[in-house]
């Protein structure tokens, strides 16, 4: 499986990571856990099962892009939930998205969500959480507004666990 995934700039990222400490610090589940150097606030921008991270290059000449943040964002996945950050959708994002998704082709079937017209912009702040623990959650983050910057583009490759910069 390979993402490809959009990064913030400091100041936006760093507003996320204090999100993530805030849920760590309540013993609560938080993206901040992961302890890989290439674990960073990012929004996918679409997800295949082959990609060409080259492909990409020309799309990074786009950025930087504005980005808001807004408020929590939660989705659904059985009786689990995943709680986000809402990434406001604007024209030039949109346009982004656009650009990447006609590189990256048609989605296989189980990644359609990050397809032209069914793509939902989030930054993820935590995966897994109860009901009750989502709640608790919920308290616990600031998920102040915030508008910052797409900087950067990369692609992951999940199998090989490696990271193309392309921008």
């Amino acid at each position: 499986m390979f993402s490809v995934e959009l990064t913030l700039d400091a100041e936006t990222e760093a507003s996320v990571r204090d999100d993530w400490d805030r849920l760590l610090a309540a013993d609560l589940p938080s993206s901040g856990r992961n302890p890989s150097p290439s674990n960073r606030p990012h929004i996918t921008v679409a997800v295949r099962d082959r990609l060409d991270a080259v492909a990409f290059t020309r799309v990074a000449a786009l950025l930087p892009i504005r980005l808001e943040l807004g408020g929590a964002l939660l989705l659904g996945h059985r009786e689990r939930y995943v709680l986000a950050r809402h990434v406001v959708v604007s024209a030039a994002l949109l346009d982004l998205h656009r650009a990447v998704a006609d590189l990256a082709g048609r989605p296989e079937p189980r990644y359609s969500n990050t397809g032209p017209d069914r793509w939902t912009p989030h930054v993820t702040l935590a995966r897994g959480l109860t009901a009750m623990r989502l709640a608790t959650a919920l308290r616990t983050i600031r998920a102040a507004n915030v508008v910052g910057e797409a900087v950067g583009l990369r692609v992951w490759d999940a199998e090989a666990r490696t990271i193309t910069t392309l921008g």
